[in-house]
Protein backbone atom coordinates (compact mmCIF):
# COMPACT_ATOMS: atom_id res chain seq x y z
CA UNK A 1 0.00 0.00 0.00
CA UNK A 2 1.39 3.40 -1.02
CA UNK A 3 1.33 5.92 1.81
CA UNK A 4 0.41 9.52 0.89
CA UNK A 5 3.21 12.03 1.35
CA UNK A 6 2.24 15.02 3.48
CA UNK A 7 2.53 18.53 2.05
CA UNK A 8 5.12 19.47 4.69
CA UNK A 9 7.27 16.45 3.86
CA UNK A 10 7.04 17.25 0.14
CA UNK A 11 8.22 20.80 0.83
CA UNK A 12 11.15 19.54 2.90
CA UNK A 13 12.19 17.07 0.19
CA UNK A 14 11.79 19.76 -2.48
CA UNK A 15 14.01 22.10 -0.48
CA UNK A 16 16.66 19.41 -0.06
CA UNK A 17 16.63 18.84 -3.83
CA UNK A 18 16.49 22.47 -5.00
CA UNK A 19 18.60 24.38 -2.45
CA UNK A 20 21.82 22.42 -3.16
CA UNK A 21 21.11 22.95 -6.89
CA UNK A 22 20.72 26.69 -6.30
CA UNK A 23 23.92 26.70 -4.27
CA UNK A 24 25.74 24.93 -7.08
CA UNK A 25 24.47 27.50 -9.61
CA UNK A 26 25.70 30.31 -7.34
CA UNK A 27 29.05 28.58 -6.92
CA UNK A 28 29.48 28.20 -10.68
CA UNK A 29 28.40 31.83 -11.18
CA UNK A 30 31.15 32.89 -8.80
CA UNK A 31 33.66 31.44 -11.27
CA UNK A 32 32.81 34.31 -13.61
CA UNK A 33 33.99 36.77 -10.98
CA UNK A 34 37.13 35.03 -9.78
CA UNK A 35 39.03 31.82 -10.32
CA UNK A 36 37.77 29.22 -7.90
CA UNK A 37 40.08 28.96 -4.91
CA UNK A 38 41.83 25.64 -4.50
CA UNK A 39 40.80 25.63 -0.84
CA UNK A 40 37.12 25.65 -1.92
CA UNK A 41 37.60 22.55 -4.06
CA UNK A 42 39.75 20.90 -1.39
CA UNK A 43 37.03 21.43 1.20
CA UNK A 44 34.38 20.08 -1.15
CA UNK A 45 36.39 16.94 -1.98
CA UNK A 46 37.57 16.59 1.62
CA UNK A 47 33.95 16.33 2.75
CA UNK A 48 32.53 14.59 -0.33
CA UNK A 49 34.74 11.51 0.02
CA UNK A 50 34.23 10.59 3.72
CA UNK A 51 30.54 11.53 3.70
CA UNK A 52 30.00 9.49 0.52
CA UNK A 53 31.83 6.63 2.22
CA UNK A 54 29.27 6.93 4.99
CA UNK A 55 26.62 6.11 2.38
CA UNK A 56 28.48 3.49 0.35
CA UNK A 57 30.37 1.69 3.11
CA UNK A 58 28.16 2.51 6.10
CA UNK A 59 24.53 2.71 5.01
CA UNK A 60 24.81 0.38 2.01
CA UNK A 61 27.39 -2.35 2.33
CA UNK A 62 27.38 -2.56 6.13
CA UNK A 63 23.94 -1.64 7.42
CA UNK A 64 21.71 -2.76 4.54
CA UNK A 65 23.54 -5.88 3.34
CA UNK A 66 25.68 -6.88 6.34
CA UNK A 67 28.69 -7.25 4.06
CA UNK A 68 31.09 -7.11 7.00
CA UNK A 69 31.23 -6.70 10.77
CA UNK A 70 32.97 -3.92 12.64
CA UNK A 71 33.57 -2.43 16.07
CA UNK A 72 31.02 0.05 17.41
CA UNK A 73 33.16 3.23 17.10
CA UNK A 74 33.67 2.58 13.38
CA UNK A 75 30.00 1.68 13.00
CA UNK A 76 28.96 4.92 14.69
CA UNK A 77 31.35 7.01 12.60
CA UNK A 78 30.16 5.47 9.33
CA UNK A 79 26.49 5.99 10.19
CA UNK A 80 27.04 9.59 11.29
CA UNK A 81 28.94 10.34 8.07
CA UNK A 82 26.18 8.71 6.04
CA UNK A 83 23.59 10.83 7.85
CA UNK A 84 25.54 13.96 6.92
CA UNK A 85 24.85 13.21 3.25
CA UNK A 86 21.25 14.34 3.96
CA UNK A 87 19.72 11.31 2.25
CA UNK A 88 17.61 10.43 5.26
CA UNK A 89 18.21 8.65 8.59
CA UNK A 90 20.15 5.39 8.54
CA UNK A 91 17.09 3.29 9.42
CA UNK A 92 14.98 4.77 6.61
CA UNK A 93 17.76 4.55 4.03
CA UNK A 94 18.45 0.88 4.77
CA UNK A 95 14.75 -0.06 4.75
CA UNK A 96 14.22 1.64 1.39
CA UNK A 97 17.21 -0.10 -0.14
CA UNK A 98 16.17 -3.51 1.17
CA UNK A 99 12.75 -2.95 -0.36
CA UNK A 100 14.45 -2.07 -3.66
CA UNK A 101 16.30 -5.40 -3.65
CA UNK A 102 13.21 -7.36 -2.63
CA UNK A 103 11.14 -5.88 -5.49
CA UNK A 104 13.84 -4.74 -7.89
CA UNK A 105 12.26 -3.41 -11.12
CA UNK A 106 8.91 -4.92 -10.17
CA UNK A 107 5.73 -3.36 -8.83
CA UNK A 108 6.51 -1.78 -5.48
CA UNK A 109 10.17 -1.03 -6.17
CA UNK A 110 10.61 2.48 -4.73
CA UNK A 111 12.77 3.73 -7.60
CA UNK A 112 12.60 1.65 -10.75
CA UNK A 113 13.13 3.27 -14.19
CA UNK A 114 10.14 1.22 -15.32
CA UNK A 115 8.13 4.08 -13.82
CA UNK A 116 10.25 6.58 -15.75
CA UNK A 117 13.86 7.75 -15.58
CA UNK A 118 12.94 10.91 -13.63
CA UNK A 119 10.96 8.82 -11.13
CA UNK A 120 13.96 6.53 -10.57
CA UNK A 121 16.29 9.50 -10.13
CA UNK A 122 14.35 11.86 -7.88
CA UNK A 123 10.59 11.57 -8.44
CA UNK A 124 10.27 8.57 -6.14
CA UNK A 125 11.06 10.79 -3.16
CA UNK A 126 7.63 12.38 -3.63
CA UNK A 127 5.74 9.17 -4.41
CA UNK A 128 4.98 7.87 -0.92
CA UNK A 129 6.72 4.56 -1.67
CA UNK A 130 8.96 4.73 1.38
CA UNK A 131 9.53 1.31 2.91
CA UNK A 132 7.98 0.23 6.19
CA UNK A 133 10.96 -0.09 8.54
CA UNK A 134 9.16 -2.73 10.62
CA UNK A 135 8.82 -4.89 7.51
CA UNK A 136 12.17 -4.36 5.84
CA UNK A 137 14.46 -3.44 8.75
CA UNK A 138 13.04 -5.08 11.84
CA UNK A 139 16.53 -6.09 12.96
CA UNK A 140 17.68 -2.48 12.81
CA UNK A 141 14.74 -1.35 14.94
CA UNK A 142 16.28 -3.49 17.69
CA UNK A 143 19.76 -1.98 17.24
CA UNK A 144 20.10 0.77 19.85
CA UNK A 145 23.04 2.49 18.14
CA UNK A 146 21.27 2.59 14.77
CA UNK A 147 18.10 3.94 16.34
CA UNK A 148 19.96 6.58 18.37
CA UNK A 149 21.88 7.86 15.35
CA UNK A 150 18.70 7.82 13.25
CA UNK A 151 16.78 9.85 15.84
CA UNK A 152 19.59 12.42 15.92
CA UNK A 153 19.43 12.94 12.16
CA UNK A 154 18.65 16.69 12.51
CA UNK A 155 21.89 17.13 14.47
CA UNK A 156 23.97 15.44 11.76
CA UNK A 157 22.21 17.58 9.14
CA UNK A 158 23.22 20.75 11.00
CA UNK A 159 26.81 19.51 11.39
CA UNK A 160 26.90 18.77 7.65
CA UNK A 161 26.54 22.50 7.04
CA UNK A 162 28.16 23.89 10.19
CA UNK A 163 31.51 22.17 9.60
CA UNK A 164 32.20 23.63 6.13
CA UNK A 165 30.99 27.05 7.36
CA UNK A 166 33.33 26.90 10.35
CA UNK A 167 36.26 25.93 8.12
CA UNK A 168 35.69 28.19 5.12
CA UNK A 169 33.03 30.77 5.95
CA UNK A 170 30.37 31.48 3.34
CA UNK A 171 32.46 30.08 0.49
CA UNK A 172 33.05 26.98 2.57
CA UNK A 173 29.31 26.64 3.12
CA UNK A 174 28.73 27.08 -0.61
CA UNK A 175 31.30 24.56 -1.86
CA UNK A 176 31.67 22.22 1.12
CA UNK A 177 27.95 22.41 1.84
CA UNK A 178 25.59 23.09 -1.07
CA UNK A 179 27.77 21.88 -3.96
CA UNK A 180 28.90 18.81 -2.05
CA UNK A 181 25.30 17.91 -1.11
CA UNK A 182 24.18 18.44 -4.70
CA UNK A 183 26.89 16.12 -6.04
CA UNK A 184 26.35 13.49 -3.35
CA UNK A 185 22.61 13.41 -3.97
CA UNK A 186 22.72 13.18 -7.73
CA UNK A 187 25.57 10.67 -7.81
CA UNK A 188 23.66 8.43 -5.37
CA UNK A 189 20.42 8.84 -7.31
CA UNK A 190 22.28 8.00 -10.53
CA UNK A 191 22.81 4.49 -9.17
CA UNK A 192 19.01 4.13 -9.09
CA UNK A 193 18.39 5.69 -12.52
CA UNK A 194 21.49 5.46 -14.74
CA UNK A 195 22.62 2.06 -13.43
CA UNK A 196 19.21 0.54 -14.20
CA UNK A 197 19.14 2.03 -17.71
CA UNK A 198 22.61 2.29 -19.27
CA UNK A 199 25.67 0.06 -19.12
CA UNK A 200 26.78 -3.56 -19.33
CA UNK A 201 25.18 -6.68 -17.87
CA UNK A 202 27.81 -9.40 -17.38
CA UNK A 203 25.46 -11.22 -15.01
CA UNK A 204 21.94 -12.32 -15.81
CA UNK A 205 19.77 -10.95 -13.00
CA UNK A 206 15.99 -10.68 -12.72
CA UNK A 207 16.19 -6.88 -12.73
CA UNK A 208 17.60 -4.22 -15.05
CA UNK A 209 20.78 -3.50 -13.08
CA UNK A 210 23.84 -2.49 -15.09
CA UNK A 211 27.50 -1.69 -14.59
CA UNK A 212 28.33 1.93 -15.41
CA UNK A 213 31.98 2.93 -15.01
CA UNK A 214 31.38 6.68 -14.78
CA UNK A 215 28.97 6.20 -11.88
CA UNK A 216 31.43 3.66 -10.49
CA UNK A 217 34.09 6.34 -10.38
CA UNK A 218 31.91 9.13 -8.97
CA UNK A 219 30.04 6.90 -6.50
CA UNK A 220 33.22 5.31 -5.13
CA UNK A 221 32.46 1.87 -6.55
CA UNK A 222 28.66 1.79 -6.40
CA UNK A 223 28.35 1.98 -10.19
CA UNK A 224 29.27 -1.70 -10.56
CA UNK A 225 25.60 -2.23 -9.92
CA UNK A 226 24.99 -5.39 -11.93
CA UNK A 227 27.82 -7.01 -9.96
CA UNK A 228 26.09 -5.90 -6.78
CA UNK A 229 22.67 -7.25 -7.75
CA UNK A 230 24.25 -10.56 -8.75
CA UNK A 231 26.03 -10.83 -5.38
CA UNK A 232 24.18 -8.50 -2.97
CA UNK A 233 26.06 -9.51 0.18
CA UNK A 234 29.51 -9.00 -1.29
CA UNK A 235 31.21 -6.05 0.38
CA UNK A 236 33.40 -5.62 -2.71
CA UNK A 237 31.56 -4.51 -5.85
CA UNK A 238 34.51 -4.27 -8.23
CA UNK A 239 34.97 -7.87 -9.35
CA UNK A 240 37.64 -7.22 -12.02
CA UNK A 241 41.03 -5.63 -11.46
CA UNK A 242 40.07 -2.63 -13.55
CA UNK A 243 36.73 -2.01 -11.82
CA UNK A 244 37.81 0.75 -9.45
CA UNK A 245 35.99 0.37 -6.14
CA UNK A 246 37.27 2.89 -3.60
CA UNK A 247 34.66 1.80 -1.07
CA UNK A 248 35.80 -1.82 -1.39
CA UNK A 249 39.42 -0.72 -1.03
CA UNK A 250 38.52 1.19 2.13
CA UNK A 251 36.84 -1.91 3.58
CA UNK A 252 39.92 -3.99 2.81
CA UNK A 253 42.18 -1.40 4.47
CA UNK A 254 39.96 -1.37 7.56
CA UNK A 255 40.11 -5.17 7.54
CA UNK A 256 43.91 -5.03 7.54
CA UNK A 257 43.72 -2.60 10.46
CA UNK A 258 41.63 -5.27 12.24
CA UNK A 259 38.65 -3.02 12.88
CA UNK A 260 36.60 -4.79 10.20
CA UNK A 261 36.10 -8.56 10.00
CA UNK A 262 33.87 -11.11 8.30
CA UNK A 263 34.12 -9.36 4.93
CA UNK A 264 31.82 -11.06 2.41
CA UNK A 265 33.63 -11.91 -0.84
CA UNK A 266 32.87 -13.57 -4.17
CA UNK A 267 35.19 -16.29 -5.45
CA UNK A 268 36.28 -16.82 -9.05
CA UNK A 269 34.30 -20.07 -9.08
CA UNK A 270 31.12 -18.26 -8.03
CA UNK A 271 31.63 -15.63 -10.73
CA UNK A 272 32.13 -18.26 -13.44
CA UNK A 273 29.17 -20.33 -12.24
CA UNK A 274 26.88 -17.30 -12.24
CA UNK A 275 27.89 -16.23 -15.76
CA UNK A 276 27.70 -19.77 -17.16
CA UNK A 277 24.22 -20.17 -15.69
CA UNK A 278 23.12 -16.95 -17.35
CA UNK A 279 24.57 -18.06 -20.67
CA UNK A 280 22.85 -21.43 -20.44
CA UNK A 281 19.55 -19.71 -19.72
CA UNK A 282 20.16 -17.53 -22.78
CA UNK A 283 20.88 -20.61 -24.93
CA UNK A 284 24.63 -20.00 -25.31
CA UNK A 285 27.17 -22.76 -24.86
CA UNK A 286 30.37 -21.16 -23.61
CA UNK A 287 31.21 -18.52 -21.04
CA UNK A 288 32.68 -15.30 -22.37
CA UNK A 289 35.91 -13.52 -21.58
CA UNK A 290 34.50 -12.07 -18.38
CA UNK A 291 34.14 -15.53 -16.86
CA UNK A 292 37.39 -16.79 -18.32
CA UNK A 293 39.37 -13.93 -16.84
CA UNK A 294 37.55 -13.73 -13.53
CA UNK A 295 39.90 -13.81 -10.61
CA UNK A 296 39.12 -14.21 -6.95
CA UNK A 297 38.41 -10.97 -5.09
CA UNK A 298 41.01 -10.91 -2.34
Amino acid sequence: MVKPVSAVRKLIILALVLLPLLGTVLAMRSLWHRAVDSSDLALMVGLYVPISMGITVGFHRYLTHRGFRTVWPVKALLLILGSMALEGPALVWAANHRKHHALSDQAGDPHSPQDGFFHAHVGWLFSGMEADAQTYARDLNEDRLVMSISRLFPLWAVLSLAIPFAVGGWHGLLWGGAVRIFLTHHVTWSVNSVCHTFGSRPFGTKDRSRNQWIVGLLALGEGWHNNHHAFPRSALHGLRWWQLDLSGLTIRLLERARVVRGVQRVSAAEIRARIERGLREAGLAHPGAYAAEASEVA
